[in-house]
């Protein structure tokens, strides 16, 4: 198979710690054919110019708070023929791209679209979903191991995830780019929805798995509580405008209102919001919806060719390697496993304890994949909650869990490391 040039684009703005992250992340992606177009802040930029790796980077500054715009900026500054989208608090798995954009040697397959993993790095926090005429997800059942291409039926589409997915280039200009009416939130779907009236087929792929934080930002907490809902209800009359009947809009919004306010009410039983925010959130969820019927869409006259020439990033082949660690070794053990990232493996650092633990997963900021977790304890969150294991068995069953994604090539009995 021909790996297809592949442009990967990171909007971010805010969070200029977060975004070096992703960026060592995707240093280590194991696809020699991609760029990297980094659209951002002048703080994220500034973050980007002090990676070992900066000149090889495509920095466009940009710094308004609208998703949609600055996802066409990178797209104008894209030169692959495919081009690739994840988030600035997410960071993808080493065979990412080789998963995600392999569906794209299929000429009818327009967009690409993974799995998601969510905070403790193990459960998922976005699968397979499909979309009806109003934009609500419906979840899907497919292949876990292999790509699935769909053209879904009349009036509904299939769902990226905006933190994982792809396009071809040139179907992107087609089609005018990202909606800029569409400040934040629901920029995907609108794309989705369009892809789908204009007969695209697009291909769900398991195996491509990014890890994403849910960052704070302008619109919620760390905690994912909601800070400010104005652009939600100004997405939804947007995406209404565009998709949703006349007749069906007045319903379709009381059920989204809905929605929102027994969210708002959840996390005010947790004591994450107090009355008076809910009322605040909900004033904001309507003048938002009020201001979003009105919201005149922007002219998105993209040109067909790419601002720069690609520019291919040095992507080295690397070797997997997993250092199995305890809990009063682990100082040491994470000495010898940072010398490994420097040495160019990529490397998962497991640490065991003798408890039934949960385990938790994460990639720091060191290039590192960190798993901490009990030696009888669960990985994932359906395992049973106590497991007789073998410090050796659980290593074993660890590598072989994220093989495919962290490119391990192990046999059973293997000596570890």
């Amino acid at each position: 198979m021909i790996d297809l040039p592949v442009s990967v684009v990171i909007v971010s703005r805010g969070r200029p710690h977060s975004l070096a992250r992703t960026l060592t992340g995707i240093s280590q992606l194991q696809y020699w054919n991609f760029e990297v177009v980094v659209v951002a802040d002048p703080d994220g930029i500034k973050s980007a110019q002090k990676l070992p790796f900066a000149d090889t980077l495509k920095l466009v500054a940009f710094d308004e708070p609208n998703i949609s715009a600055a996802r066409n900026r990178g797209l104008l500054h894209a030169a692959g023929e495919i081009v690739a989208y994840i988030d600035d608090d997410a960071v993808p798995e080493p065979m990412w791209l080789r998963h995600l954009v392999a569906p794209g040697a299929r000429s009818d397959v327009a967009a690409m679209g993974g799995y998601v993993r969510g905070r403790n790095g193990i459960s998922f926090q976005w699968k397979a979903a499909s979309l009806d005429a109003f934009g609500m997800h419906h979840s899907l059942s497919v292949d876990p191991k292999q790509a699935t291409v769909m053209k879904p039926p009349k009036g509904r589409a299939i769902k990226t995830e905006g933190t994982n997915m792809a396009f071809r280039r040139d179907v992107l200009i087609d089609l005018g780019g990202f909606d800029p009416a569409f400040h934040y939130f629901l920029d995907e779907t609108d794309m989705n929805m369009r892809l789908s009236k204009a007969g695209h087929a697009t291909a769900i792929v398991p195996m491509a798995e990014v890890h994403h934080g849910y960052a704070e930002n302008r619109m919620r907490t760390a905690a994912r509580v909601p800070t400010d809902l104005f652009d939600i209800g100004a997405s939804w009359a947007v995406f209404q405008r565009k998709h949703v009947a006349q007749v069906d809009r007045a319903g379709h919004w009381r059920t989204l209102r809905a929605e929102q306010r027994q969210r708002l009410l959840r996390f005010m039983q947790a004591g994450q919001l107090e009355p008076r925010d809910v009322r605040s959130l909900l004033k904001r969820l309507d003048q938002g919806y009020v201001e979003g019927q009105a919201r005149k869409a922007a002219a998105t006259n993209l040109p067909r060719h790419a601002a720069a020439p690609f520019q291919r990033f040095p992507s080295m082949p690397r070797r997997s390697k997993m250092i199995v660690s305890r809990p009063i070794r682990a100082q040491k053990d994470r000495k010898r496993a940072l010398e490994c990232v420097a040495s160019g493996h990529i490397v998962t650092f497991l640490i065991l304890s003798p408890t039934t633990m949960f385990h938790h997963l994460s990639f720091e900021n060191d290039g590192m994949w960190v798993q901490k977790g009990g030696l009888f304890g669960k990985v994932d969150r359906t395992d049973r909650l106590f497991t007789i294991s073998s410090r050796r068995k659980k290593a074993q069953l660890e590598k072989a869990r994220v093989a495919s994604q962290r490119d391990f090539k192990f046999e059973i009995g293997k000596k570890l490391t």
